[in-house]
């Protein structure tokens, strides 16, 4: 199976000044699990979820382990990563992630 990568810009939500849209990598890797995606933030962090949370996501809050996912009025949705060194927020177009999710989809079917 074929790796699905697309790069996107995204808005990290802080306390602090808004740094502006910053560089994220979407990577499915079907291989590596194919009910999963991965979503890397600028740095090392890099975040996995399943296809599936991300879908329901944007149309509901949707929440799975340490990972949420809602959407942000019509055009936007947040995805909020949670580990023991705090919360990472996250805020994309939805455009960029149902193109992605599309991708995937293409690459290999939904997994039962």
């Amino acid at each position: 199976m074929s790796v699905v990568e697309q790069y996107a810009r995204a808005h990290i939500v802080t306390d602090e000044e808004d740094p502006g849209a910053v560089p994220v990598v979407l990577r499915y890797d079907p291989d590596r699990d194919p009910r999963s995606v991965r979503i890397g933030l600028p740095g090392t962090q890099e975040w996995s979820c399943s296809r599936d949370l991300l879908e329901q996501g944007l149309t509901a809050p949707a929440a799975s382990g340490d990972v949420r996912v809602w959407p942000c009025g019509r055009v936007q949705a947040v995805v909020e990563f949670h580990d023991d060194g705090g919360v990472s927020v996250v805020q994309f177009d939805s455009k960029a992630l149902i193109s992605f999710l599309r991708r995937t989809y293409r690459a290999e079917p939904v997994v039962s």
